[in-house]
C-alpha cells in the first residue's frame, strides 16, 4: 500500500519454538539471500518500479485524491484475502487503537503527497525522491530509536543521497516551478515513509502486518474519499488504462508486491533484501522514457546513482551496527 515496499518493522522471534505460530510472518527465522531469492526480489524491485509510472498514467483519467482510493480499495480487497488465507486476528485491542490512527494519519498524507506531486513531477523524479526514505529513517532513529544512532558510515549515506536530491532539484529549478513544486511533494513522501518506519519500530510492533495493512486501507478510503468529494469536481472518466493503473496499484503492488516482499524478509535477512529494493529508481527511470517518453538527462543518472549510493551506505551501516549490537549481547549472555 506504500509508494515503497519499505521494511515492515517486526518484533523479534520469541525464544520459546512453543510460542511460535506458522501462520505468524512475523516469527520466523532469517537466513542468507539464496540466488533464486535474490532474482524474486529483484523481479518484485522491477514491479514496484512500474508504481509510479501506473499513477502517473492513471491521474490523466482521476485526480490524485479520487485514484488513492480507488487504489486502497483494490489493494484492501487484496490484503484482506490474505489475512483470511492466513486466519489472521484483525480485531482492534483496546491499546491499538490510537498506534493505528497515528499511522492512519501518516499513510493518507504520504500517499497524498506522492499522488499530487505526480500531477506536477515526473514519473522518474517521483521514483528517485520516494526511495530516499532509508536516509530519512537513518535521521530520524538517530532521535527517536534507542541504540540507532548515526555513525560515520550512515552519516556519509546520508550526505551523499542528500546530494542526489540537490542535484534533482537544481534540475528542476532550471525546467519550471510546477516541477520544482511535484518534486518537493515527492522529497516530502519520502520523508513521510521514512517516519512511518520509524513510527513502526517504535509504537506498533506487536501488530500483525496484516492488520497494519488492512486498517491503513481502509483509513486512507474514507480520508481520501471524503476529501475527493470535497476538493475534486471532476467527472467521473472510466477508460481501461484507468482500470490497468489502479489494478497494478493495487492488486500488484500492494497485493502481490507486498505479501512477495513480506515473504522475502520473512525467511531471509531483510538487510539483503532491502539492498536489491534499492534498484527501482533505475527502472522506474527507464520504464517512464519507455512508456511515458520522459527525458533522459544528465541530472537526472547523477542524481539516481548518488541517491542509490547514499542510501545503500545507510542500509549498511545500520546493518554494521545491529551486527555489532548482537555480538555483544551475545557476549554479554555468554
Amino acid at each position: 500500500m506504500t509508494g515503497a515496499p519499505g521494511i515492515v518493522s517486526v518484533p523479534a522471534v520469541p525464544d520459546s519454538p512453543n510460542s511460535r505460530d506458522p501462520n505468524d510472518p512475523r516469527q520466523t527465522a532469517h537466513k542468507p539471500l539464496t540466488p533464486s531469492a535474490g532474482l524474486f526480489a529483484l523481479f518484485l524491485s522491477i514491479l514496484w518500479s512500474g508504481n509510479p509510472i501506473a499513477i502517473k498514467s492513471g491521474l490523466d483519467d482521476a485526480p490524485a485524491l479520487r485514484l488513492g482510493w480507488m487504489r486502497f480499495v483494490a489493494g484492501g480487497v487484496v490484503v484482506l484475502f490474505w489475512a483470511i488465507y492466513l486466519r489472521a486476528d484483525l480485531r482492534i485491542k483496546r491499546g491499538e487503537w490510537v498506534p493505528l490512527l497515528a499511522l492512519g494519519v501518516l499513510f493518507s498524507v504520504q500517499i497524498a503527497f506522492m499522488n499530487i506531486g505526480l500531477t506536477k513531477t515526473t514519473a522518474g523524479h517521483s521514483a528517485i525522491l520516494t526511495v530516499t526514505f532509508p536516509i530519512w529513517v537513518a535521521v530520524l532513529a538517530h532521535f527517536f530509536v534507542p541504540g540507532d544512532r548515526l555513525n560515520f558510515q550512515k552519516l556519509l549515506g546520508v550526505i551523499v543521497a542528500y546530494a542526489g536530491i540537490l542535484v534533482l532539484f537544481a534540475d528542476s529549478l532550471g525546467v519550471d516551478r510546477e516541477l520544482l513544486i511535484g518534486d518537493l511533494f515527492s522529497a516530502i513522501s519520502g520523508f513521510l515513509l521514512g517516519a512511518r518506519q520509524v513510527y513502526n519500530a517504535r509504537i506498533v510492533q506487536g501488530v500483525h502486518p496484516a492488520k497494519l495493512l488492512l486498517s491503513q486501507a481502509v483509513f486512507g478510503t474514507i480520508v481520501f474519499f471524503a476529501a475527493s468529494l470535497f476538493f475534486e469536481s471532476d467527472e467521473y472518466v472510466w477508460s481501461s488504462k484507468l482500470a490497468v493503473s489502479i489494478f497494478y496499484q493495487g492488486v500488484v503492488i500492494a497485493g502481490f508486491g507486498f505479501i512477495g516482499n513480506l515473504w522475502l524478509i520473512q525467511k531471509y535477512f531483510p538487510s539483503q533484501v532491502s539492498v536489491i529494493s534499492l534498484s527501482q529508481p533505475m527502472f522506474s527511470i527507464i520504464a517512464a522514457w519507455l512508456i511515458l517518453g520522459e527525458e533522459l538527462s544528465s541530472a537526472l543518472w547523477i542524481s539516481v546513482v548518488l541517491v542509490i549510493i547514499g542510501a545503500g551506505l545507510v542500509q549498511r551501516g545500520r546493518r554494521q551496527m545491529q551486527a555489532r549490537a548482537a555480538a555483544t549481547k551475545r557476549a554479554s549472555d555468554a
